[in-house]
């Protein structure tokens, strides 16, 4: 278990430092743990109003010191009420849900670019976000994530790391994808969608909304698909 928590704890630290909103980052991560700003203000022994100065972008983003004491105060929170995150997160490693087809986390950071390049992508939203960088993919089959993944299983398609692409296969209009992501706290760097008839308005209304790329692969099945991620790696 510690070393799940270290591990957990680098990549929630990358995360927020690689990122150009690192409040927004820390704001995710809060949520995911189920832990309050005063909660953590409290832990790390500070103003909740610093919390809140971070989240909202109103505070020069913090020095590394400050965010390893942040997610270190989220992870010690975590456990004092039972390490329920962190048992989540145990299950990463096996991911137990045959709706996972892939996953995987790339040696070194690619751009969205990149990635569209490899999948014969077409960006359907956000198309200004294709210079961010990813660490890692999921590849999901829709249809079974519908029928046999819980809420709580998402952590599971997030992998070790929320800055990533996930992937759905056999999504007819990319809408459930993408209404599966509006509602969790914890969102994908992009949403890429394979197997699309007519992508739904819906979808790319809600990718805006969430400042998530959205791509269609045009990939001609899923094996050619994975096939390309794995190109990447």
């Amino acid at each position: 278990m510690e070393a799940i928590k270290e591990l957990i704890m680098k990549r929630i630290i990358g995360e927020i430092i690689l990122s150009d909103n690192p409040g927004e980052i820390m704001r995710r991560w809060r949520e995911v743990f189920g832990i309050t700003q005063l909660e953590i203000a409290s832990k790390l022994g500070i103003s909740p109003s610093v919390i809140s100065d971070y989240e909202g972008g109103r505070r020069k983003s913090p020095g590394s010191i400050f965010i390893r004491r942040f997610v270190k105060g989220l992870i010690e929170l975590d456990e004092s009420s039972g390490g329920k995150v962190i048992k989540q997160f145990s299950t990463i490693f096996k991911p137990s849900s045959d709706a996972i087809l892939d996953l995987r986390e790339f040696p070194s950071p690619i751009s969205l670019k990149d990635l569209m390049k490899a999948i014969d992508g077409e960006v359907l939203a956000c198309e200004y976000l294709l210079s961010k960088k990813i660490l890692g993919y999921t590849v999901v089959d829709s249809i079974r994530a519908i029928l046999s993944m819980s809420g709580s299983d998402f952590l599971q398609l997030i992998g070790t790391t929320s800055e990533r692409a996930l992937i759905f296969t056999r999504t007819s209009t990319g809408r459930s994808p993408m209404v599966a992501v509006r509602v969790t706290p914890l969102k994908p760097a992009a949403v890429v969608i394979h197997g699309v008839k007519k992508t739904d308005n819906l979808a790319i209304e809600l990718a805006k909304a969430e400042r998530i790329p959205l791509i269609l692969s045009k990939k001609t099945n899923v094996e050619e698909l994975i096939k390309a991620l794995h190109s990447l790696i």
